[in-house]
């Protein structure tokens, strides 16, 4: 949605959040150095930048969870410099959907909704819960099919998305006058992630304010007023979003995409079709449809988020252990997983661990590991992938969320498996990074190695040989690079196809 113009002297010009000369360090790496911002009532705000440039660090410093060590803030002409905490921010109106969900897996949907708003409580509060919940996820999913009793632990990823941020949404009396969503619909299927975005516009117009993290360039494009541009821990470019198109932004972030070299992969050559089947699969719910993957393929599985397609990426990872009578695969399988928090990091080791683990088999000597060629191993595939950090022998949780996924990456990439299983990998990697994983997995798949490849985005698929759409657990179109178009998948992910 284009910028509306407004007079330099107006009200919606004056700042509701100003920052200036914000810096934050963590140990030797510096991740916020100077920064000024200010965040416009009445506005969406666009926060554009590479993974570890420090838009996050930046809205935990805004949130009040993180203190920073220099610099000024004010909310509404009022210097809270130093006295800005939790309590502070939410008094001010200042509420965060982080990247990294703050969900209990083990309570239900209502009870992670008392614990965000203490003014549920007393008599009733259950019902009162529920129905505040069950109010927002309607407003802004509409059909979302969640339930307030269920237990979070058994959503998938994107349902336990949507209810974080109607729980961030939802009000028990409290003004809520700006929400940071940092990377909202990483995990969001395009429908869902159109049914937040609108809703963003309708809270902006209301009066309230919006900062969009997020490494989706067209939702940035198409739904702020303004971008700030975030590289290195400062801002680097502030603009209208008017003043930017796809090509302006990337380029203010940093990075050169290859236009060219992304029609060539449309337009290239399928692969070779007698290359023998390495692995394949059928869902539990049946249907006359399989998926088979090649070796040598890039292989997609699309559809509405949670329509099956992590779960046969969970077969096919089993069937390489024990017999299925679902699966098949031939050759050694190596899983990357989307929900690191639950599935992919392990927290307390460092990155470099994270990293080697899967290929400790083979860095060992008479039994014992080599501890010369785990360090190679982990500095290669630092340099290769980019993984932004000062040491690999860093705790995990000391890089962004899109640094950490890039370890998982690492992780498969590095091991001997000859299939690749990717459950929406790339969530929350900026568009740079994301270019460069693309090309590796195009290059490591000419040299044989196989990739079935879950992913919401669509310009995804385009790097896959053909694509198989997931409807409601089975499998309802096979779609050939060729004839792959967003309305294509769209159509077969609401309407089922004769296989």
């Amino acid at each position: 949605m284009p910028a509306v113009d407004r007079p330099e002297d107006s009200p919606a010009n004056r700042p509701f959040i100003a920052l200036s000369g914000i810096t934050r360090s963590f140990g030797a790496v510096k991740a916020l150095r100077g920064v000024d911002l200010d965040i416009r009532a009445g506005e969406c705000l666009g926060l554009a930048g590479h993974n570890g440039a420090g838009k996050s660090t930046l809205m935990q410093v805004l949130a009040g969870n993180v203190a920073a060590d220099e610099g000024r803030l004010e909310i509404g002409a009022e210097d809270l410099t130093g006295r800005y905490g939790v309590a502070r921010a939410q008094g001010a109106g200042v509420a965060c959907v982080f990247q990294e969900l703050s969900l209990c897996p083990n309570l239900t949907v209502l009870e992670n909704t008392r614990i965000r708003h203490a003014r549920l409580r007393g008599w009733n509060w259950r019902a009162r819960a529920a129905r505040l919940i069950g109010e927002k996820l309607d407003e802004i999913f509409p059909g979302h099919g969640i339930g307030a009793g269920d237990l979070v632990s058994d959503l998938a990823l994107g349902s336990r998305q949507m209810v974080e941020i109607a729980s961030v949404f939802a009000s028990t009396g409290e003004p809520l006058r700006l929400v940071i969503l940092d990377e909202p619909t990483s995990s969001l299927d395009a429908s869902r992630a159109a049914q937040l975005l609108a809703y963003v516009r309708r809270f902006v117009g209301t009066g309230g304010s919006i900062v969009l993290i997020s490494h989706i360039l067209g939702e940035i494009l198409s739904t702020c007023d303004r971008i700030a541009v975030m590289s290195d821990g400062r801002v680097v470019d502030l603009r209208e979003a008017a003043a930017f198109d796809r090509s302006s932004l990337v380029e203010a972030m940093g990075h050169v995409v290859a236009h060219e070299e992304e029609k060539a992969i449309q337009t290239a050559p399928k692969a070779r079709s007698a290359a023998p089947v390495v692995a394949s699969a059928t869902t539990p719910k049946g249907g006359s449809m399989r998926v088979e993957a090649r070796a040598g393929e890039i292989v997609g599985l699309a559809g509405l988020a949670g329509h099956g397609q992590t779960g046969l990426l969970v077969l096919l990872q089993n069937a390489a252990y024990r017999h299925s009578r679902f699966a098949a695969v031939k050759g050694r399988v190596a899983f990357v997983a989307g929900d690191r928090q639950t599935d992919g990091v392990f927290p307390l080791w460092s990155i470099g661990e994270n990293i080697s683990v899967r290929s400790l088999g083979r860095l060992s000597r008479f039994g014992l590991l080599d501890a010369p060629a785990i360090r190679t191993m982990e500095e290669e595939w630092r340099s290769r992938i980019a993984i932004r950090t000062p040491d690999m022998a860093n705790n995990i949780l000391t890089l962004s969320g899109g640094n950490q996924q890039k370890a998982l990456f690492a992780r498969a990439l590095a091991s001997d498996a000859a299939i690749i299983l990717m459950d929406d990998p790339m969530r929350g990697v900026d568009i740079g990074t994301k270019q460069e994983v693309y090309a590796l997995v195009r290059a490591e798949a000419a040299k044989g190695r196989t990739f079935l490849w879950y992913t919401t985005e669509f310009d995804e698929l385009k790097s896959c040989d053909h694509t198989y759409v997931f409807r409601a657990g089975r499998i309802v179109a096979e779609v050939p690079r060729h004839e792959l178009s967003e309305r294509r998948i769209l159509q077969s992910s609401f309407e089922e196809e004769a296989a």
